[in-house]
């Protein structure tokens, strides 16, 4: 399969007046042309933080100390604004978590689209018009017209986040980032959008980063998944292994915080303590306070690298967890 984004050693912080927040911290990951990789963590683990960084739509007290991220043959920390101007929309586009907060509030939804449609490509205004009233159709408007001449405050919720996807998939984009795109949804609303992005990925091989709390659309969209803890991938894997066998405890632990309908009797266990200040991280493993496998190295070493244990499936722990079939 062929590599279509590679992230390597990423690590970017903010500047506050508490200190640096150290976002993350030495993030390496990749995706293949028609995969989805899901990016998976607590809030303030740095998976929105990722794809801000992808898309060079960091803020002004930002700081990236090293990494790099290659798109194709571009790294993108290092492309000019013209280059990412051009790249944007056309061939990366992203879906912000909050739709309605995105659009833009004194606009309408019409000019926003075809906006996206002119910047990169050569047809006329009346052509755009139709090109966003069609993608507002695909997206499952049912007066595409009408909803072109209002304005974000005028519509739902749900109605807002069509209309983000729709902006984010008009250009037929080769790599689609989608934060969150599901939250706050209804569950049939849920499935329309889950199953737009596996129409894309199947229609035109497009690839997906998708960043969800949701383990179930985990399960529904992944092929490859990363786990992020404190600014720090501790566990990637294919999906179905990092299900049926997840070796970093902290895997461990969100799985283990799910209800299961094959196994209704299961007993919920809740993931005790609280992440660590993102400003004063340790230098050693950040879950360490809150791990059940913790051993004296984890206390005493640095913080474990991200280490192959089998064919795509890495993990970075000193004491990972053991499979049940190996007990």
């Amino acid at each position: 399969m062929t590599e279509l984004l590679r992230i390597e050693d990423l690590t970017v912080s903010f500047g506050t007046s508490a200190g640096r927040v150290k976002a993350l911290n030495n993030v390496s990951l990749s995706l293949n042309e028609g995969e989805v990789l899901c990016i998976v963590g607590e809030s303030g683990s740095g998976k929105s933080t990722l794809a801000l960084s992808i898309m060079g739509l960091l803020p002004h007290n930002t700081e990236i100390s090293d990494g790099r991220i290659m798109y194709r043959d571009i790294d993108l920390l290092r492309a000019g604004p013209d280059t990412m101007r051009d790249l944007r929309g056309r061939e990366i586009s992203l879906v912000f978590q909050d739709a309605q907060s995105a659009l833009n509030p004194i606009e309408a939804i019409g000019p926003q689209l075809e906006e996206v449609i002119l910047a990169h490509s050569s047809v006329s205004l009346r052509g755009a018009n139709k090109m966003a009233q069609d993608m507002l159709s695909e997206m499952g408007m049912a007066d595409p017209k009408r909803v072109m001449g209002q304005y974000p405050f005028a519509l739902s919720g749900g109605m807002c986040q069509r209309v983000m996807m729709a902006m984010a998939l008009v250009m037929r984009p080769k790599l689609l980032i989608a934060d969150e795109p599901t939250s706050g949804l209804d569950v049939t609303l849920q499935a329309e959008i889950l199953h737009r992005i596996r129409e894309l990925v199947k229609e035109q091989n497009a690839s997906v980063l998708l960043i969800t709390h949701d383990m179930g659309v985990v399960a529904a969209m992944a092929n490859t998944v990363g786990v992020l803890y404190a600014g720090n991938v501790v566990e990637t894997a294919d999906v179905v292994p990092l299900f049926q066998r997840p070796q970093h405890p902290y895997t461990w632990s969100l799985l283990q915080a799910l209800p299961r309908l094959d196994d209704p009797d299961k007993r919920i266990e809740p993931l005790p303590g609280t992440p660590p200040d993102m400003i004063k991280l340790p230098p050693e493993c950040p879950f360490l306070p809150r791990c059940f496998k913790a051993q004296n190295q984890c206390r005493t070493d640095p913080k474990p690298n991200l280490v192959e244990i089998e064919g795509r499936h890495s993990v970075a722990c000193y004491n990972p967890v053991v499979p049940a079939d190996e007990n």
